[in-house]
C-alpha cells in the first residue's frame, strides 16, 4: 500500500509536466520560467531515485515493485525536457532582443 500511495503522489506531480513541456515549446520564451525551480525539481527526483536504489527493502523486492521507479524516471525525463526547452527559449529571447 505505501508504494501505491507513492505512485499516486508521483503521478499527481508528474501529470502536469507534459502540458508544461508543450506550453514551453509553443511559447518560445523563457519569461515566467524559473531555472532554479526546474533544477530543484530535478534534484528532488535524483534524490528520490537514489533513495529507492539505496533502500535494501525496495531492492529486495525490485522484481515486484520496479514500476514505482519507472514513474520517477518518467517525471525526471519530462522535467529534463522542460529544462532543455528553457535554454532554447532563453536563446530565442536573446535573438528577439537583438543580442
Amino acid at each position: 500500500m505505501p508504494e501505491m500511495l507513492e505512485i499516486v503522489m508521483i503521478v499527481s506531480f508528474g501529470a502536469s509536466w507534459p502540458m508544461n513541456v508543450i506550453k514551453s515549446y509553443k511559447a518560445r520564451t523563457a519569461k515566467g520560467k524559473s531555472l532554479a525551480f526546474l533544477c530543484l525539481i530535478l534534484f528532488g527526483y535524483i534524490a528520490g531515485i537514489t533513495g529507492k536504489l539505496l533502500n535494501p527493502d525496495y531492492m529486495a523486492s525490485f522484481g515486484d515493485k520496479w514500476y514505482v521507479l519507472v514513474f520517477y524516471f518518467l517525471n525526471f525525463a519530462m522535467v529534463l525536457v522542460d529544462l532543455i526547452l528553457y535554454f532554447r527559449n532563453r536563446h530565442l529571447d536573446k535573438l528577439s532582443e537583438g543580442r
